[in-house]
């Protein structure tokens, strides 16, 4: 039975004796087991309206109070139906994908789901277009529509075979129709979805308290107890939480020193390590007026920075130097920026500077955020860039609300940027990241890379086109409209008495709270 938990004492023995037949699913707690599970994380939540935020933190809170057609199931990268009872490509070529309702759906505020609210929260993501929303992931959707109460079709301009990994992001969450308007971002703090969990109570920039959702029906069969979620302002302050014990679990992110001191060891601690599709780099404006629309001058940059110094100084050796634009455990990885610029050469940077006519020194504006240890990231590529003397560095931190309103109007330079994975395939790194109108609206395309990713969304044989992303990494590794600097492996800690932290960060994106319990 979804939700239930069960007692300590005699029920508890029953439970017991369950478990010892071998069935599983039965949970043990006791009754100040039933105190909230307190999370803490320096994820910043840029909306709860879906159609308004395309970032990790706003995500791993959708992922929890909104619903979507699809899903995936831990560890797995194929998607699997949620809302909907099935899904699947109709006819030839890639382009009209069909999903079906499972019956009865209902919303936490008790009004019925429907294929119309469907339809409604896909068109309002589109129309809306959102410049911190995701409408750049559903760029190959061309309309959608409905048959009856349980029937959408979403038809596609172009063939896609990652059209069912998008629609079980954030991108597909479904809101209800009659709370959300269809023209504009909801204000206020209220979320109105389908998911494991209703928001309780929402505070920006503090807390989110998730209660769970008992009209829930989809891919969760075990939704666990009520979480809360406290959000920290920089990793320093989410270390202190956590030594202090004030959370039970934190997550996203440590400090790099306190990561670096983790050892097994630890008693009364558990530590849940993936190696996370986490990146960050240096993404540079391209758009005509900025000191970097010429390539050479990206290019020398790239021939300067040294990644490995970054990784080791800075973050204390817990994260890895990353030298392509998809990461290692992905399709298609490849080392184009080390092939292309094996080790910083300042000589080679200053040649190249000169035979494009470029006046030295250049100078220009490196802008960042949230993050661990961005400030002394930062500090450490100006160095680097500053002792060559070929270029002329400021830097400058930004608070996350102005960050993306900032990089979206071509207001910076160059700016540092975390990208996490939004599902298991390489096409989350190329598409938004380098096609067309791209989520970090640098200003770059290129219509060789665009053939290339619409070779590869016309193919559903994934393991067929490695070439393709390799050929788009060796181009971005010529254009350098961005420098990969590093990868980062995922930690998540936890209390000893909490258990299912390992759910919150397995590589497909979805941040599972209803799998923690205490223990």
């Amino acid at each position: 039975m979804r939700g239930v938990r069960v007692r300590a004492g005699v029920a508890g023995a029953v439970c017991l004796a369950v478990l010892a037949a071998g069935a599983g699913g039965c949970r043990l707690t006791s009754g100040d087991d039933r105190e909230p599970i307190e999370v803490g994380t320096t994820d910043t939540v840029t909306a709860l309206d879906p159609a308004g935020a395309y970032d990790a933190g706003s995500w791993a809170l959708y992922g929890n109070v909104y619903q979507s057609l699809l899903t995936f199931t831990p560890g797995s990268s194929t998607p699997v139906p949620d809302a909907a009872r099935r899904c699947g490509f109709r006819g030839e070529g890639l382009r009209t994908y069909v999903c079906t309702l499972r019956p009865g759906l209902k919303f936490g505020n008790g009004h019925a789901l429907t294929a119309k609210d469907v339809k409604f929260s896909f068109d309002r993501i589109t129309r809306i277009h959102s410049q911190q929303g995701p409408a750049p992931l559903l760029e190959t959707l061309a309309k959608v529509e409905v048959s009856g109460e349980d029937e959408v079709t979403f038809r596609l301009r172009v063939p896609d075979a990652t059209f069912p990994f998008k629609i079980a992001t954030g991108a597909g969450s479904i809101v209800d129709s009659e709370r959300y308007p269809a023209d504009r971002l909801r204000t206020g703090h209220d979320a109105d979805g389908s998911g494991p969990y209703t928001l309780k109570d929402y505070r920006p920039g503090a807390l989110a308290e998730l209660e769970p959702n008992d009209r829930y029906e989809g891919a969760v069969k075990d939704v666990g107890g009520a979480v809360t979620v406290r959000y920290y302002a920089d990793p320093d302050r989410l270390g202190e939480a956590w030594r202090q014990r004030s959370v039970d679990v934190a997550a996203r992110s440590m400090p790099p020193a306190d990561l670096a001191k983790l050892s097994p060891s630890d008693s009364g601690v558990r530590v849940s390590e993936t190696t996370a599709a986490n990146t960050r780099s240096l993404v540079f404006n391209v758009r005509d007026g900025s000191p970097l629309k010429e390539t050479a001058v990206r290019q020398a940059v790239a021939a300067v920075v040294d990644r490995e110094a970054i990784a080791r100084d800075v973050h204390l050796r817990t994260v890895e130097p990353l030298y392509s634009l998809i990461p290692l455990g992905l399709t298609g990885h490849t080392t184009s920026f080390y092939d292309a610029y094996p080790q910083p050469d300042p000589e080679r940077a200053r040649r190249l500077l000169e035979q494009a006519g470029i006046p030295l020194p250049v100078r220009f504006g490196i802008a960042y955020s949230q993050g661990a240890a961005t400030d002394e990231e930062a500090a450490l590529l100006k160095k680097q860039l500053e002792a060559t003397g070929l270029f002329r560095i400021t830097t400058r931190r930004v608070g996350w609300q102005e960050f993306q309103e900032g990089y979206a109007k071509g207001a910076y330079d160059a700016y540092c940027v975390s990208w996490v994975a939004d599902f298991p395939d390489p096409d989350t790194f190329t598409t938004p990241l380098v096609g067309n109108g791209n989520a970090l609206h640098s200003g770059y395309s290129d219509p060789r890379i665009e053939r290339l990713i619409r070779a590869t969304q016309q193919n559903d044989q994934r393991s067929r086109v490695t070439e393709d992303f390799r050929s788009i990494q060796k181009i971005v590794a010529e254009d350098v409209p961005m420098v990969p600097l590093w990868q980062k492996k995922d930690y998540v800690l936890s209390k000893s008495s909490i258990s299912g932290t390992q759910y919150l960060s397995d590589g497909t994106g979805i941040w599972r709270l209803w799998r923690l319990d205490r223990i």
